[in-house]
């Protein structure tokens, strides 16, 4: 039999949608007549880009906690009701076979339901620091993929099955692809290039940094490819100068980016981390203080204690941003070490381990 049925939910940010994508693509591979559905959170990204990737997807009316005492928290038990009501309607309905949880506030009515209806369930957790929606899941689903090592101290231990992170697979062929990418967005070859990543929406700390150091860069002899999020379009744009500084709210060619890319800049959100370690280019991250748990210090530090890439906290920035990058774009030696070192942390053939442990399910 292999026209089975998946449920599939996670969402919120694009660290959950998609890997949670790459885990339909994948299964739809080993099972072509297949039917899926996802489950997401109503009025976020992926009720757009789950249909757009070619998947149907329901949404439930869920938000998260605020931390602080807000209007929204009041309505977090209505919301809370209505959507396992909700979620309880789609599991009958829809009578999956397996539920996969990448993350995020709709996975926890969805997969609460499937559990509850006998559907077995896999836990796909990308962070370092699981979030509270996969910690209470752990107890009743079958297995958990993981990226990271150590994560029996939130998970039983006889479930937890190390993965990786599911990534595109264009990456793992950008080797010998310079030449192409410089020539796409337009840059000079004789001259290293710094891309700096924020996220798709984009993070306004990296960029009142990169802003403040477009000279350093010029003196320093490095172009600068700039995703500055959606968000800041209308702010960044305007230092495009069509020879050293390309600036661009969303990069879709990321093959080309990480291609182009000398040193890069980013971010430390779980995907991101599990990208740039097979890119094996070295990396500087700076970590979002404000998201749960402050999981992105945490992902960045799995990173850097292995000596394969630098961090910088927010509240240093100013103070050792300068010595600290002229260090690295400086040093071929230093680069080349990072570079080895951060693609031993690889793990290329994540979403196909995924699709195996599921496929144990159904077995």
């Amino acid at each position: 039999m292999s026209n089975y049925k998946f449920i599939i939910s996670g969402g919120g940010t694009g660290g959950h949608i998609y890997p949670a994508i790459a885990i339909a693509d994948a299964l739809k591979q080993a099972y072509p007549n297949a039917e899926f559905l996802f489950v997401g959170a109503k009025d976020k990204m992926e009720m757009e880009k789950v249909p757009q990737a070619g998947y149907e997807i329901e949404g439930l009316w869920i938000a998260g906690l605020q931390r602080k005492l807000t209007l929204k928290n009041l309505m977090f038990p209505i919301k809370l009701i209505s959507s396992l009501l909700k979620a309880r309607k789609i599991v009958k309905k829809f009578k999956p076979d397996v539920a996969v949880g990448t993350g995020g506030f709709a996975s926890g009515p969805l997969l609460q339901m499937a559990e509850a209806a006998g559907v077995p369930c896999v836990l796909q957790e990308q962070n370092s620091f699981p979030g509270i929606t996969n910690k209470l899941l752990s107890k009743k689903a079958k297995t958990i993929c993981v990226a990271y090592d150590g994560l029996e101290r939130f998970f039983p231990k006889d479930k937890i099955v190390k993965t990786g992170n599911p990534v595109r697979q264009d990456l793992l062929s950008i080797e010998g692809k310079r030449k192409e990418a410089i020539e796409f967005f337009g840059l000079a070859e004789s001259k290293k290039t710094v891309l700096i990543l924020g996220g798709s929406l984009g993070a306004a700390r990296i960029n009142k940094l990169i802003e403040k150091e477009l000279s350093f860069f010029e003196d320093n002899d490095v172009q600068v490819l700039w995703q500055c999020g959606k968000l800041y379009e209308d702010k960044y744009v305007k230092y495009s100068n069509g020879t050293t500084v390309k600036v661009m709210p969303f990069i879709k060619e990321m093959q080309l980016a990480y291609a182009a890319a000398d040193v890069i800049i980013s971010r430390a959100g779980a995907s991101s981390v599990s990208e740039l370690c097979i890119v094996g280019k070295p990396v500087l991250f700076i970590p979002s203080p404000n998201v749960a748990e402050d999981h992105q210090t945490k992902n960045a530090l799995a990173v850097t204690s292995k000596n394969a890439a630098i961090m910088i906290k927010e509240q240093v920035l100013d103070d050792e941003f300068e010595t600290q990058f002229k260090k690295l774009i400086s040093d071929a030696m230093y680069q080349q070490q990072l570079s080895d070192n951060i693609k031993m942390l690889a793990l290329p053939n994540a979403t196909q381990s995924i699709v195996l442990e599921i496929k144990k399910l159904l077995a």
